[in-house]
């Protein structure tokens, strides 16, 4: 018994003047439709002689002329005419049976024998018409394992295998050599030379359909638009297929919706295949949109593109899936490289397919146990890093010990103001751990070489609870007594807290005092302010049980994809975090943001006085980065007052006045305090600074700190020098915006 045809078909595109003919078909005596090329322009094409235009619509960015010529038809590009060479339709091939048109970017023969096979198996499918991205003559060996392989697919009529874009020769080919070989094509004594390939990415040239649709398929039962690496997969329990469902649909067209899917790895030296691919991202949602359409439901005037047909609107209970296999879309890369391995967990139903379909056996991800909870143990650590932050040490630790933090680790580098000094009497006093930041040499920003150093101390790999923060950052715990303990009640079982930043500006305060922060600066930001972006950045507490690889500057990182359904990540109100946020979020959204149960008071800024000294400093995360006016600007917000976190000033008192009580510990702080004090002064006395100190406690500077709700996020971008003086001196009623030009980032 024969098995199913294999037909061979290449189709060469033409030059015209400037424009590119990717085809012509004539689709009735005289009526023809003539494809071109993303580029050409309506009006730069007319008719030539015994030509007449019957109408002209844009695909995308190409064209489909429709003309009149009962002899050969002349079209022209501005002005440039050349005959058309045409080729007759050949809806035959596929008239009443169930088809997949698909293109093929590379796939092997052994691949798309199981793609065919598969299809006609699991949805009936009886044709398939195969657009070859491969250039002529490069798929010979291809197509001899094809027509080998197709003899054993019973159910299966015909494949039409097409290659577009076959170079036509030069100039004195004979009409009867050149390759354009479908039905009907015209005899010329002299052809042009054609342009390179449009083809490389057919799918830019949404005309293709169109094409495909009056030169082959629109006879057909039913079309289906996949790829060679997709397969359409039925739903469990599924009997009717995708041609089936659209030919019942209304609208004669339903949706395919497609998801990526990824081998965990494939052997070395094997080629990846279908059976290779049991993982897929499990924070990917968007869906891949492809079609089936049943031609004489849809109708005449559907039309055909890549991702819908218009002229039919599908509902939602219409989708049918399928998967996207990636290792075969992306042969030459590895999985790492296609996607980020950490968003990547087993699918059964892919396993299944794998092991029971294709008779394969995956390589399976590594198994990891699921960590075991003690919900009664809590003991906090946080890791930071400090340069020169000596007289704000003593604050920062009594409060966070006030509030339940047992265990602190400190990296410092270059410290002159007697930081080093001060955590290493405290390291001494057991309150803390103080280390050298052994970024020097690494190539690491300090920060990054701090937490990666971090991840090894016994400190925090004992901890139940871990956070990454600056000593410029309060927890505030609005719920309970304001401690962590009433924090981890409230949160119930998460194990992930993210603490949303709360920018607290310097409230006009200019100079130094030694006096708790908390204490002193009382305005900041609205809580539904979304510029700056850094607005909502958060830090995170989360449990210490190994959902992740390595600590992160906002948040852990490296997910343990196998782990990923064990993660309980809520916002600063209790409310669960999307899974997308999962991977690399640092910052909360208007879906996202929530203050009721935490925030984390930012004091960036502090007075005007110390900020002089931070800005000498640098920044221990961008090394490259000044902080000028504009990041001054960004981060000063008295927009509004929160006095939320002064409940606390009674016990932060107590832990204070009891570590000062030791005289050792009171020395130092009053040293560094004086080592703050005498910098300051310092650098007020150089003309750079003096002029600085003056910008900052200006006028306008002031009044700039409460309305950042009118600016756009460019403004922020820029910096303070881009808003004219009327933009800072009207009064702002609601509604009012201003913003610039996106330009390069002020520093």
């Amino acid at each position: 018994m024969a098995g199913p045809e294999l037909i061979q078909r290449e189709i060469a595109h033409q030059d015209i003047g400037q424009g590119v003919v990717l085809d012509a078909v004539r689709i009735a005596q005289g009526e023809l439709r003539v494809f071109f090329a993303v580029g050409t322009k309506a009006d730069q094409i007319t008719a030539g002689a015994g030509t007449e235009i019957k109408g002209i619509r844009s695909v995308g960015d190409g064209m489909i002329v429709t003309a009149q010529a009962e002899g050969t038809p002349v079209l022209a590009v501005d002005g440039v005419a050349a005959e058309v060479l045409v080729g007759e339709a050949e809806q035959g091939l596929f008239a009443g049976l169930d088809t997949i048109f698909a293109t093929r970017n590379g796939e092997s023969a052994q691949v798309t024998l199981d793609w065919l096979s598969f299809h006609v198996e699991k949805q009936g499918m009886q044709a398939a018409l195969i657009l070859d991205r491969s250039q002529p003559g490069q798929g010979k060996h291809y197509l001899k394992g094809l027509k080998k392989g197709l003899k054993k697919i019973k159910g299966l009529k015909r494949v039409v295998h097409v290659v577009m874009d076959v170079p036509l020769g030069d100039p004195g080919l004979p009409a009867e050599a050149h390759p354009f070989n479908a039905p009907g094509a015209p005899g010329k004594d002299r052809m042009e030379i054609p342009s390179p390939s449009p083809w490389d990415a057919p799918q830019r040239e949404l005309q293709l359909f169109e094409w495909a649709r009056h030169r082959f398929l629109d006879q057909a039962s039913g079309v289906a638009l996949v790829d060679l690496c997709d397969l359409i997969i039925p739903n469990p329990g599924e009997t009717e297929t995708v041609f089936e469902t659209a030919r019942g649909s209304q609208t004669g067209a339903i949706t395919l919706g497609g998801r990526n899917c990824y081998p965990w790895r494939v052997r070395k030296d094997e080629a990846a295949g279908f059976g290779d691919h049991i993982c897929v991202q499990f924070d990917a949602t968007k869906l891949r949109r492809r079609w089936c359409v049943a031609p004489q439901v849809a109708g005449e005037n559907a039309v055909w593109r890549l991702v819908r047909i218009v002229g039919t609107n599908p509902g939602p209970e219409e989708i049918r899936p399928f998967f996207r296999f990636m290792a075969l879309r992306h042969p030459a890369d590895t999985v790492s490289k296609i996607v980020p391995k950490t968003s990547l967990v087993e699918d059964e139903a892919l396993l299944d397919l794998a092991e029971s379909r294709f008779g394969h056996k995956p390589v399976r991800m590594p198994e990891i146990k699921k960590p075991k909870v003690d919900e009664t143990s809590n003991r906090t650590c946080i890791i930071t890093c400090m340069k020169n932050e000596g007289p704000f040490i003593l604050e920062w630790v009594a409060y966070h010990r006030a509030i339940g933090v047992e265990d602190f680790i400190v990296y410092t580098n270059d410290c002159t103001d007697g930081t080093d000094d001060f955590l290493d009497l405290l390291q001494a006093k057991g309150i803390l751990q103080h280390r050298d930041n052994p970024f020097k040499g690494t190539g690491l920003k300090p920060q990054h070489a701090a937490l990666q150093a971090g991840e090894k101390e016994e400190i925090v790999k004992n901890a139940d609870w871990v956070i990454s923060m600056d000593v410029d950052e309060f927890i505030n715990v609005k719920v309970g007594k304001g401690t962590l303990d009433d924090l981890f009640e409230a949160a119930g079982e998460a194990n992930m807290i993210s603490c949303t930043w709360r920018l607290f500006g310097n409230s006009d305060i200019h100079e130094y005092v030694d006096e708790p922060l908390i204490e002193q600066y009382t305005r900041c930001a609205h809580e539904m302010t979304r510029k700056p972006h850094q607005a909502w950045g958060f830090k995170t507490l989360f449990r210490n049980i190994g959902l992740f690889k390595k600590l992160g500057v906002h948040r852990p990182k490296g997910l343990n994809p196998q782990l990923w359904d064990e993660i309980n990540w809520v916002n600063g109100s209790g409310q669960p975090l999307p899974r997308d946020m999962y991977r690399n979020a640092w910052r909360s959204t208007t879906d996202t943001i929530g203050y009721d149960m935490v925030q984390l008071n930012h004091y960036a800024v502090r007075s005007a006085e110390s900020f002089l000294v931070k800005r000498d400093r640098g920044r221990v995360n961008h090394v490259d980065r000044d902080q000028g006016l504009a990041y001054w600007f960004r981060m000063n917000n008295n927009a509004t007052e929160d006095r939320s976190i002064q409940r606390m000033i009674p016990a932060l008192r107590a832990e204070m006045d009891r570590l000062l009580a030791d005289p050792e510990i009171a020395e130092a702080h009053a040293y560094c305090v004086d080592q703050h004090r005498a910098k300051i002064d310092a650098l007020k006395a150089t003309d750079n600074y003096a002029k600085f100190y003056g910008d900052l406690t200006g006028d306008r500077m002031e009044t700039l700190a409460r309305i950042h709700h009118v600016f756009g996020a460019n403004v922020f971008l820029a910096g303070p020098d881009v808003i004219p003086e009327d933009a800072v001196r009207r009064d702002h009623p609601d509604g009012y915006f201003f913003t610039v030009q996106k330009q390069e980032t002020a520093h």
